[in-house]
This record gives structure tokens, sequence and C-alpha cells, in this order.
């Protein structure tokens, strides 16, 4: 058998293959670069510790410490930390191995929502994370130690705080992304902002819920958490508003690199009526519109945009044959 005359089934698990190899080595880079980050990083393990713990030692009270209350937290609790901050520091290059791997597959019109809606991710991951540092941990702290009964010591274990200081990380990191959410929400066509505008009362309520499950059991937390929740959701919305005032409802019915075949349908805000409406008699019996396509239109119209694009790349080689004079 010749290699043109291939079984379809054995290229398809080739390319299959290729697809796997190409992720195994995708995720072999992103593991080598956390490794190389946390090499780097573990000779300053202690310095860092201390600089993430200042905001807490900075309102003890003089004479009292943190304390290792477990015989392995002096060594186990700043690799911990080290190793966290190497995933967090090498997040833009494992994004982009990601996205490598997968943007082949993607059209050009994802592409280009993709790449900045990757890019405000990652800097808002990183503003969540900076304002619970700067901003949450120094009310917070303050807050616990002003309420400790008379006569105790506050002397917090260095595993508990580390695994504290992380669930404020990554709730606060997380919840800096509800502007992005918001807008893929909408640019997807599931709602829209005048929907979500009249939800607010719940999407407040929700922020609330958010900030319980997510920080520790006490007000003051969880209504640093729900506050910023709840401003960020005005914010994705009005950049929703902005960005996509314009918007169409589009169904994309076949794409390449070279050409979209699309059908538009105007986009109404709820409440908006049409100019003109639609005739409840022009309904076929069996229920459906008049404008809706049939399996029958569909497989057509797919030939018919095939055989055009077959059509202008044999004008274009033929052109390029074309001796010149």
């Amino acid at each position: 058998m010749s290699a043109d005359q291939q079984n379809p089934e054995e290229e398809k698990e080739q390319t299959l293959m290729d697809h796997l190899v190409e992720l195994r080595d995708r995720l072999l880079h992103m593991v080598l670069a956390i490794l190389v980050v946390f090499i780097a990083l573990f000779a300053f393990s202690e310095d860092i510790f201390t600089v993430v713990a200042q905001p807490l030692l900075s309102l003890m009270p003089e004479g009292t410490s943190m304390i290792a209350t477990g015989v392995t937290s002096p060594f186990l609790v700043p690799f911990k930390l080290v190793l966290l901050l190497s995933v967090l520091l090498t997040i833009p290059y494992l994004l982009h191995q990601v996205w490598s791997f997968i943007a082949p597959g993607l059209y050009s019109h994802e592409k280009r929502m993709a790449v900045p809606l990757l890019a405000s991710s990652i800097f808002l991951f990183y503003c969540g994370i900076a304002f619970a540092y700067f901003v949450i941990f120094p009310i917070l702290f303050r807050f616990f130690i002003g309420i400790a009964p008379e006569g105790v010591a506050v002397m917090t274990d260095i595993g508990q705080y580390l695994d504290f200081i992380i669930a404020i990380f990554l709730a606060f990191g997380i919840a800096f992304e509800v502007p992005v959410a918001t807008f893929i929400l909408i640019a997807a066509g599931v709602t829209t902002p005048d929907k979500l505008a009249d939800k607010r009362p719940y999407i407040i309520i929700g922020a609330f819920i958010i900030g319980m499950l997510l920080t520790p059991p006490d007000v003051i937390s969880q209504s640093l958490l729900a506050v910023p929740i709840w401003f960020l959701f005005e914010l994705g919305l009005l950049m929703s508003r902005i960005f996509l005032k314009n918007k169409k409802q589009e169904n994309v019915i076949m794409q390449t690199d070279d050409f979209e075949l699309i059908e538009e349908k105007p986009y109404f805000h709820e409440g908006e009526v049409p100019d003109e409406k639609m005739d409840s008699d022009s309904s076929e019996p069996d229920g459906k519109d008049d404008d809706e396509m049939s399996d029958e239109d569909m497989e057509r119209l797919f030939d018919e945009a095939e055989q055009e694009e077959q059509e202008n790349s044999r004008d274009d080689d033929d052109e390029t044959k074309k001796p010149k004079p």
C-alpha cells in the first residue's frame, strides 16, 4: 500500500499522537519553568517568609513572636511558600504554553478576543493578591490582635498563618476576575447588560455569600471581599456597555482562515421592539419559522461555500503558473 493510500484511521491516530506529544512537551516546559524559579528562590526562603509575615509581625505586641508547633514546620512552611510563589511568578509563561497549544485550533476572531482577556485576567489576579497584602492584611490583623482578651499573648503558628494567607490570596485573586467573567458572559450572548443590571440585588447577595465561603469565618474579611466583588461587577458591566455597544448577534455558519460565512440577526436589548413586527400567522404549521434553515439547505450552503473556495484556490494557482511576458 502506497503512502498516498494510507488508512484514514491510521492518519487520525498519527495526528492524535502528535497532539499528545506536543501536550507532553508543553507540560514538561511548564514543570521545568516552575522548578527553575523554585531553585532560584529557595535559597531566600527565610527572607521571603519574613516579608510575607511582615503585615502580622509589625502589629504584634512587643515580646511576642510567631511560633512553629510542628517538628517539620520550620522547613516545610518556607518550602511550601516558595513553591506557591514559583507558580504565581510563572503564571504568564504557563498560560503562554497553554495558549500555544490551543491557539492553532481557534478562529481568528476568537484569537483576537482571547489574547486581551488572558492578559487582563493575569493582571487582575495579581492586583487581587496585591490588594489583599497591602490593604486587607493590615486591617484584618489589627482587628484580630485588638480584640484579643486581656492576658492572652498573640503568638501565631507559622503553618496556620501560611494556610490563612494562601486562602486570602486565592480568594481575592479569583474575585478580581469578576470583570472578565462579566464581559465574557455578555460577549457570548448568554445575557445582556440590562438583564445583569436588573439582577444587581442578587449579585450583591451572591458577593456576600462568596465572601462567606472563601474567607475565614468573620464578618470583617467577608465584607472586605464582598464589596470589591460588587465594584468589580459594576466595572465589568461598564466595560461591556462601552466595548459591546454595537454588538450584533451573529450565527457563524462556516469559517476558515480565508473567509467566514455569517448569518447576522439584529441584536435587541430587553424592552426594545424591532421596527418590523413578526407576523404570528407567518409561522409554519409544524411550529418552525420561515427563516429557519432546514438540514438540506444548510448542507447545500456548505457545498456551495466549499466549491467557491476551491474555485478561488484554482484561480490563484492559474495566476501563479501563468508565464510572465
